[in-house]
């Protein structure tokens, strides 16, 4: 027969505490012994996001795995989070840090937009995100591609990496996925590209980093942002781009 605890006031006591953040789960006889480690992990959108100019716009495009440490949360999350009409922004990092930053700057880009009755720039969202990026630097965990149309530039892929700083590039990567995969962009690469490939292009670049990084996966979402607007694509598991992996 198993033995029983005699239920008394300080034996409650001991089951009821709560455990403090950080604190180890270490105590005999609480809920927390019975938890997995995972539960008191952040959500990460822990990630690969790309995006990349060609003549007439950009195409974006990322995976899906939202994860709590080694589980994932969430496989079909959407990424690519739209900003204004033709101005997009991907999105790495902690999943809260990233949407309460792209819901601000999305608040203050409208109002922006209002004040001067018409669309905003691309490099006018992106030195907003710069700004509050770097202004709460220590507090978050924010890696950004902002990435857009508009009628003075065109096409534009702006990278705001972690701590605030901001760079124009003709195509960017990133999140934990895109470690394994700068060789393959650098080398596949070419100026000018059409817009078909330059969706070939990132749909295969994002695939292979979904074969290597653990906290990639699911499917590959994809957009194409042009003067005419955006045309979104889902590429599905049993679409994805194969490669023979060694």
């Amino acid at each position: 027969a198993l033995p029983i605890w005699p239920v008394t006031q300080e034996n409650m006591a001991t089951v009821m505490m709560p455990v403090q953040r950080g604190e180890s789960a270490a105590r005999p006889g609480s809920y927390a012994d019975l938890t997995p480690d995972w539960t008191h992990a952040e959500v990460s959108t822990g990630t690969t996001i790309m995006a990349v100019e060609f003549d007439g716009g950009v195409v974006i495009g990322a995976d899906s795995r939202t994860t709590t440490g080694a589980y994932i949360a969430n496989r079909v999350t959407d990424k690519l989070t739209p900003i204004h009409d033709r101005i997009y922004c991907c999105r790495s990092g902690s999943a809260a840090d990233t949407q309460a930053i792209a819901d601000a700057v999305a608040y203050q880009l409208g109002f922006h937009s209002i004040e001067l009755d018409e669309p905003p720039l691309v490099h006018t969202a992106a030195s907003l995100f710069k700004e509050m990026c770097y202004k709460y630097r220590e507090d978050l965990t924010a890696g950004i591609i902002v990435a857009g149309w508009d009628s003075r530039k065109g096409g534009q892929v702006y990278s705001v990496p972690m701590g605030g700083m901001m760079v124009h590039q003709p195509f960017s990567i990133g999140g934990s996925g895109s470690s394994y995969i700068y060789g393959f962009v650098d080398s596949s690469y070419k100026k000018g590209m059409t817009k078909e490939e330059c969706l070939t292009f990132t749909a295969n670049a994002v695939a292979l980093a979904m074969e290597r990084d653990g906290s990639s996966g699911g499917v590959i979402r994809l957009a194409a942002i042009t003067e005419g607007g955006v045309e979104r694509k889902v590429i599905l598991g049993n679409e994805l781009p194969r490669f023979n992996i060694g």
